[in-house]
């Protein structure tokens, strides 16, 4: 008997809302569509479907929100990645327009479905872009009157070097942007309360439940352990954990280790004075720093990114040096969750969502590349439309932007990104 894959220790899983398990694949089924992958693309792309009328089945190899979606560090930051504007080469100026928009339109999204749905996730609005040096911060001020100038539907401000302790009790920046369009939720709370939607509106999901092999064809066959589906049209949506089951697509996705560590809770005046907005933070480093306060008064700190293919032994003892170099203030403070997940990078910071140019019945989302919150959402809209109507400008723009396989094969790819990410640290360092 196979034995039961479960979440990562994390914060998130001791503080979820819901873990009520799905079954697993148990025969043969015919859908609309299969969708592989239980994680915010997956999901979403399933509870799309379902309101557009189609037949949906959903398959998670382990429980739904197991893999990032569910262990990320909940940080909800309009834009589809780094900046658009360098792809206007491949998409033209109404493509840059149409990203910059989604960039956008994909936050409100989230909070839409939030809203509609009724999930109770701890939604919290606010960010801060921190600038680590006075150079970024003179690309925030450009991005600040960017903003300001296209009618940014949300309140924005600058923060000069000498008022970052209004917010946040740190020496280590120069300068920062609110965004108040942005903000911070439970993201394990966000996916189970979508696929809970999702299910109530008749797609059936099946946990446990890993993929064997695919059959291709004008109907797709998906091969479970136990059962299969077979479908008119198919998505892939498992990201960093993809694998081996379609090459074509996993050798642009390179899966990178990212960690996070979580406090006790704090009294009421050292979390408030910490981060005295609650705002969601994130810095500009090649490795960067992420965090934030949970509902409960803990701080949240996230980042590293490793591209070694290899763990940390010890998770607390590699971040906590991380977290006291921002808030050595914190240096007696208990941690008491750890834990790490895998993360899609592509090779231009540039998502991939588009069809298989040999079989145009398979759809796949991947490579969020640290914006996964958002940009799964506005990725699962596009495929939706693409499926249910057989075209999409989202997917036309997305598309035309061509995508490198990483070099080095399956061993080799995550060594050889890892010695280049290096020459960037390195780089960072001597300025």
């Amino acid at each position: 008997m196979m034995q039961r894959a479960e979440h990562a220790a994390s914060y998130y899983a001791a503080t979820a809302r819901d873990s009520q398990p799905y079954p697993a694949l148990d025969g043969e089924i015919q859908a609309d569509v299969c969708v592989i992958g239980g994680g915010l693309t997956g999901v979403n792309t399933a509870l799309e479907l379902a309101l557009r009328g189609h037949s949906v089945v959903l398959l998670e190899a382990r429980r739904i929100g197991w893999g990032a979606s569910g262990r990320n560090g909940g940080q909800l930051i309009r834009g589809i990645g780094h900046d658009v504007s360098g792809f206007g080469n491949y998409v033209g100026e109404d493509g840059v327009r149409y990203l910059e928009r989604a960039g956008v339109d994909s936050v409100t999204l989230v909070a839409e479905r939030i809203d509609e749905f009724a999930i109770d996730c701890d939604l919290r609005w606010g960010f801060c872009e921190l600038a680590n040096t006075p150079r970024q911060f003179a690309a925030m001020r450009e991005e600040y009157a960017s903003l300001a100038g296209s009618g940014y539907p949300h309140p924005i401000e600058l923060v000069e070097p000498g008022r970052m302790h209004q917010v946040v009790a740190s020496d280590c920046y120069a300068g920062g942007l609110i965004d108040m369009g942005s903000g911070h939720l439970h993201p394990l709370d966000l996916v189970t309360g979508e696929a809970r939607a999702a299910s109530r509106l008749g797609v059936q999901v099946f946990e446990q439940s890993p993929v064997l092999r695919i059959e291709h064809g004008s109907q797709v066959v998906v091969h479970c352990a136990r059962g299969r589906v077979r479908a008119d049209s198919l998505v892939l949506g498992c990201n960093a954990h993809l694998d081996e089951l379609e090459p074509k697509l996993s050798g642009k996705v390179l899966p990178a280790g990212s960690y996070v560590i979580v406090t006790e809770p704090l009294p009421e005046d050292v979390a408030s004075s910490l981060i005295p907005l609650n705002l969601a933070l994130c810095d500009q480093k090649v490795g960067l720093d992420y965090y934030r306060l949970t509902a409960d008064r803990r701080l949240l700190f996230g980042g590293a990114c490793h591209y070694s293919g290899t763990d940390p032994r010890d998770i607390g003892a590699y971040m906590r040096p991380k977290m006291l170099k921002v808030f050595p203030q914190l240096a007696h403070v208990r941690i008491d969750y750890q834990w790490g997940g895998m993360i899609g990078i592509t090779a231009n910071r540039f998502p991939q969502v588009g069809r298989l140019a040999e079989h145009p019945n398979v759809f796949f989302a991947q490579g969020y590349s640290g914006h996964g919150l958002n940009v799964t959402h506005w990725s699962a809209k596009v495929l939706a439309e693409a499926i249910s109507v057989g075209q999409s400008k989202g997917l036309d723009v997305f598309g035309a932007v061509p995508h490198l396989t990483f070099p080095g094969g399956k061993l080799l790819r995550s060594p050889l990104l890892a010695l280049g990410m290096l020459w960037y640290r390195v780089k960072e360092i001597v300025g």
